[in-house]
């Protein structure tokens, strides 16, 4: 009776197994990414942008403060006291990375790559976190700690899950990097 059963559950999980392959795996990890993480990402990187279009190239004195804490503490929150090279670059790279690749992960464009920069993203925002905004120890959490909300070590683990799928994996048929991939193929074959 158990290895009967066994074997329903084995060739039914084994049909939506090769039902699914391929392409809901790689769309699925993209719609948690979009539904839980696009838009804190992306009104983030908002509150990074400075005044009109030259914003885009001059963060305001508020992303040198989220991401460089202690830097602006020591120059009393003057901006221009701060160098470009590195310092001023970094801002504008993190703002920027917080705007691009969240939408590239959720249209499948460069997804491996994508979201690898994001989980570095995610990491160098958790030691700032940590190191520089001083987050406390309820906050931090810990793994195994049967408290489920801490803010860094639970709920950024689940961020990374589908970020680790999608670098190992690709954003599966149901993607522009498939479709470009298709167009290439068929541009390398003569079509």
């Amino acid at each position: 009776m158990f290895f009967g059963i066994f074997k329903l559950h084995t060739l039914f999980f084994a049909r939506v197994q090769r039902a699914l392959h391929g392409w809901f795996p790689g769309l699925a990890a993209r719609a948690i990414f979009a539904s839980v993480l696009l838009f804190f990402f992306l009104n983030s990187a908002m509150t990074k942008v400075g005044t009109g279009i030259a914003g885009l190239i001059h963060p305001s004195a508020g992303a040198y403060a989220q991401i460089l804490p202690s830097m602006m503490e020591k120059v009393g929150y003057d901006v221009s006291k701060i160098e470009f090279f590195p310092y001023g670059l970094m801002v504008v790279a993190g703002m920027w990375a917080e705007f691009l690749l969240p939408v590239l992960i959720v249209i499948g464009l460069f997804t491996r790559l994508a979201s690898f920069g994001f989980i570095i993203f995610i990491a160098v925002m958790t030691w700032v976190d940590i190191t520089a905004h001083h987050v406390g120890a309820q906050a931090i959490g810990g793994f195994f700690d049967r408290a489920p909300g801490a803010l860094i070590a639970d709920q950024r683990l689940l961020w990374l899950f589908p970020l680790i799928y999608l670098t190992i994996y690709g954003a599966g048929a149901v993607s522009l990097d498939r479709l470009l991939a298709r167009r290439q193929l068929d541009r390398m074959r003569g079509w």
